[in-house]
């Protein structure tokens, strides 16, 4: 069956990264001037229409009146060292990165969508490294993006230390999770690192912080998409509804 909503692509000539970047935006069916939306923007991109079936699933939920109107962005990366560059909180690219969203890619669907222009109404979604820059970039830019998906996100002390001194996170909603069995995870680099316990100290550092916070651990959850796609109905409902 095909899909119901429709798939754009623009490009954007970056000057922050000095490239060519990719945007693939998924309108549901009923989109229209008339309406405001919501954007979600989705590092891993291309993992998310395709493994996590955000455009399928986009169109049930609306279908449904579960979650509220809302346009999907995917961008993408050329290879694990090309995104490692970028997420990554000590990336050397991370960065620009972040500014490319911000002052690239937030103006632009600001011009072509009929967004609210505000922080509320704009997530960043990501998995793994993903979903590291996602609560960085938002850490940095509150009043830019005010929701914050991360499945299964790499935690490190920088990341620990960005939330300590971070002043606006009571403004940013977030959704974390991350799977009882992430303690042994193959990362680009050969290596292998314990996801779980460093997520907990970030658990427990945005709780005391206060933070707009909703944390699941997933049962048995392995650093995979098979355990994040099963996830996506319920963070999508959570954060959208």
């Amino acid at each position: 069956m095909g899909r119901k909503g429709s798939m754009i692509e623009k490009e954007i000539e970056s000057s922050y990264l000095k490239e060519t970047m990719k945007l693939k935006l998924y309108q549901p069916e009923s989109f229209s001037p008339l309406y405001k939306y919501n954007i979600c923007i989705m590092q891993d991109g291309n993992d998310y229409y395709q493994m996590g079936r955000v455009a399928t699933l986009s169109d049930k939920l609306h279908d449904s009146q579960e979650i509220t109107n809302t346009v999907f962005v995917g961008i993408h990366y050329q290879d694990k060292y090309d995104r490692k560059k970028k997420y990554h909180p000590s990336g050397e690219q991370q960065d620009a990165y972040i500014k490319f969203l911000v002052n690239e890619v937030v103006p632009l669907l600001d011009d072509m969508l009929p967004t609210y222009h505000m922080g509320q109404s704009r997530a960043l979604m990501g998995d793994s490294l993903a979903g590291t820059l996602a609560l960085m970039t938002a850490l940095k830019y509150p009043n830019t993006f005010g929701k914050v998906i991360m499945q299964s996100p790499y935690v490190d002390d920088t990341v620990l230390n960005a939330v300590e001194n971070a002043s606006s996170i009571h403004s940013i909603d977030l959704y974390h999770t991350i799977g009882t069995e992430e303690t042994d995870v193959d990362t680009t680099d050969g290596k292998k690192v314990d996801f779980l316990n460093p997520n907990r100290k970030l658990k427990a550092l945005l709780q005391e912080k206060g933070a707009n916070y909703v944390y699941y651990e997933l049962e048995d959850g392995e650093h995979t998409w098979k355990y994040w796609q099963k996830d996506m109905k319920r963070l999508l409902t959570t954060m959208f509804n």
